[in-house]
């Protein structure tokens, strides 16, 4: 495991990402760039290169299902854990992981397939679901061209 320091930061109460794609490496850098704590954790080095030159927390190169990358990561001194992978079942792990093992207050995990949500929802872990939030707003942006007399 590799830590990438970018800018030396306190370790309490920071907010763990993991998946460093694009969903993952923009949030992280608008939340270094609001001044919030954050440690992205992703299992290809390569992909930090999404973030931006002013982010200011930490990278760690690693697997984060596995126990030991998320301990190393003092995991238990984080306020919020954020699963952004591509894959669902690394994203329920981790959540799991989080909520379960280490009791991290706020979990949030993307997954593509919504009918794992109750799933999810059963442990009380958040989601979001790019396909449902999409529905939804294609739904709205429908709706207000019906109101504004465009033809659908």
């Amino acid at each position: 495991m590799v830590f990438y320091d970018f800018k030396k930061r306190e370790n309490n109460g920071y907010t763990i990402i993991v998946g460093c794609g694009r969903l993952g490496a923009n949030l992280a850098n608008a939340l270094s760039d609001g001044g919030e704590k954050v440690l992205i954790i992703d299992i290809s080095g390569d992909s930090f290169r999404k973030l931006s030159p002013s982010f200011g927390g930490l990278a760690v190169v690693g697997d984060a299902a596995e126990i030991h990358v998320l301990s190393d990561a003092e995991i238990k001194k984080a306020s919020a854990v954020v699963a952004v992978t591509n894959n669902d079942n690394i994203n329920i792990l981790v959540a799991q992981i989080a909520k379960e093992l280490f009791n991290v207050a706020h979990v949030i995990a993307r997954l593509y397939d919504p009918e794992r949500e109750c799933v999810y929802h059963e442990l009380g872990i958040d989601t979001i679901c790019p396909a449902v939030l999409s529905a939804k707003e294609i739904d709205k942006i429908l709706k207000i061209q019906e109101k504004e007399g465009y033809a659908v």
